[in-house]
């Protein structure tokens, strides 16, 4: 790990290196905004590790994205050298269509210890469901961001986070009634509980997700980027670009369809990512909203 690589890479330029909230706030805001989620490495013919020193090379110095276990792994081991009090923790995404958490846990999160508090950091769930700032470890107490209220909900022993955002409004009509336009005020975004997970845990359901025909990574090409205002996605050929509270309840989400030749361009002009092979952009049906 070489922090000063890695503060450069997201745009921190004024490490304080203290290991207090102030600073895990900066880092988890510029980290979001610099390293997309993006599961684009299954559609280029490449393997997704969880090695950290191939994910640190791919993220920091390629400049590309990663998934869940590529950024909070990454993001996590920036903690631990900083001297943060950090565990990692599996968590399990919310279903909508079966109404229900996915069996295994297969999205990596991370809780951060603060003068006695606390915290989840989470830099990697991508789009509407991706929080800002750290979320303090406490039952029921809402958590206003930009992106909308977050709240964290614990039941004998299993904490689901939740979230409360904003309608949103959709002028290409062509999209309107698109399934990947989340149209629910209120979501779950995962459950966890607060057992310890080493990176052993998510061997195979690593390799699942980017192998299996039923996972939704090899279903769908994604890319997300959150901006000081929204977020960015291209999801296929599909272009999006979202602003929080554009109107007082409302979020603006412009959509546009771009070719297979104009996909590439996007990445690199929207994302920052230069593809080393050839991405097939894929889009099939499965469950997912932005």
């Amino acid at each position: 790990m070489n922090l000063t690589e890695y503060f450069a890479r997201i745009g921190y330029k004024e490490p304080s290196h203290k290991a207090d909230l102030k600073t895990l706030t900066e880092l988890h805001e510029h980290h979001i905004r610099s390293i997309p989620f993006e599961n684009l490495s299954i559609h280029c013919g490449e393997k997704i590790t969880l090695d950290l020193e191939t994910i640190y090379n791919k993220l920091v110095r390629n400049k590309r994205g990663g998934w869940c276990c590529e950024n909070n792994l990454l993001f996590s081991w920036v903690l631990k050298e900083m001297g943060y009090d950090i565990t990692r923790l599996g968590s399990r995404v919310y279903d909508t269509l079966k109404d229900d958490y996915s069996p295994q846990e297969s999205h990596l999160i991370s809780k951060v210890i603060i003068d006695g508090k606390p915290y989840i950091a989470d830099v990697s769930f991508g789009v509407s469901g991706q929080i800002w700032q750290p979320l303090e470890l406490i039952s029921g107490k809402d958590q206003p961001q930009l992106p909308g209220t977050f709240r964290l909900v614990e039941d004998k022993g299993v904490w689901v986070l939740q979230k409360t955002g904003r309608k949103p409004h959709v002028p290409n009509e062509s999209f309107a009634g698109s399934s990947l336009v989340n149209k629910s005020l209120s979501k779950k975004i995962y459950c966890f509980t607060i057992a310890p997970r080493n990176m052993d845990h998510f061997e195979q359901t690593c390799h699942f997700l980017q192998t299996s025909p039923e996972s939704l990574f090899t279903n769908k090409s994604i890319c997300s980027l959150q901006t000081t205002t929204g977020f960015r996605a291209v999801i296929g050929w599909t272009y999006y670009e979202v602003t929080y509270n554009y109107q007082e309840g409302v979020d603006l989400v412009d959509v546009s369809t771009v070719t297979d030749e104009e996909v590439e361009k996007v990445l690199e002009e929207k994302f920052g990512v230069v593809l080393e092979n050839k991405l097939v952009p894929v889009n099939n049906k499965a469950c997912y909203n932005i």
